[in-house]
């Protein structure tokens, strides 16, 4: 499916994480990328973050508001795949089918925390490094990753900034599959709560994250949700000028 202009894939959680078992099977490299209305914007005024979600080979709506995007744009999805559920549910594979994991950003004592928890799931964790390093401390950070032969990389540092990353060294670090998870080792590791289940079948998701971190996100709700909302409607008024056209 394709939503503003960008690729989506209409996945169940359960059917994405199939999907997953199958890239790693093939031994990559393959991408995995969650949309959320930010980053739809992002690629928008992107286009390399565009060309680069256009490359991966696995891509979840990981907001609400791009499954209700979708069903306005004659895309519908059949449920949002939140990035720290995909995560999750990868880890429970992982533990099932022997995946060497590696864990790669957010501060040091996050993702060693997170690295303790997913090891007590049952997840084999080759290696964690936080994500924090300059330009020249990049090619010790992949050659760490690549010397621990991990068969899933899971990156959690800010858009668009992973996605520049792998583009540059995606070949280079030897996983079969790389997922991006932004903040998902803050949650696990107790740094950060998640919104209750309501808001999440609401969309509310973002106000509960707002909360937390007002001065980060205002900026981006504020000013990113409108964009989105109006980007939407752009695509929804050229879908219904195509139609009338007896396009599809």
């Amino acid at each position: 499916m394709t939503v503003c202009g960008l690729p989506v894939h209409p996945l169940t959680l359960e059917e994405s994480v199939a999907a997953a078992a199958t890239l790693i099977a093939d031994g990559g490299p393959h991408q995995h990328v969650v949309l959320n209305a930010a980053k739809i914007v992002q690629a928008h005024d992107d286009p390399e973050l565009a060309r680069i979600i256009r490359s991966c080979s696995l891509v979840n709506a990981d907001g609400q508001s791009v499954v209700w995007a979708g069903r306005l744009l004659g895309s519908p999805l059949p449920e949002r795949v939140a990035g720290i559920d995909f995560m999750l549910a990868l880890w429970h594979r992982a533990a099932r089918d022997g995946y060497r994991v590696y864990l790669l950003g957010a501060e040091a004592g996050v993702v060693e925390e997170t690295a303790r928890i997913a090891a007590g799931q049952g997840v084999e964790i080759v290696g964690h490094r936080d994500g924090y390093w300059d330009e020249t401390q990049e090619p010790q950070v992949v050659a760490a990753v690549r010397d621990a032969r991990p068969d899933i990389l899971f990156l959690a540092v800010p858009s668009p900034r992973k996605e520049y990353f792998l583009a540059r060294r995606q070949k280079e670090l030897g996983c079969a599959l790389v997922v991006g998870v932004g903040g998902s080792f803050d949650v696990v590791a107790g740094l950060r709560s998640r919104a209750p289940r309501w808001m999440r079948r609401t969309g509310l998701e973002w106000f509960h994250r707002l909360v937390q971190e007002p001065r980060r996100m205002f900026l981006r709700y504020a000013v990113g949700n409108a964009r989105f909302v109006a980007l939407t409607a752009t695509y929804r008024v050229r879908r219904s000028a195509r139609r009338g056209r007896g396009g599809r």
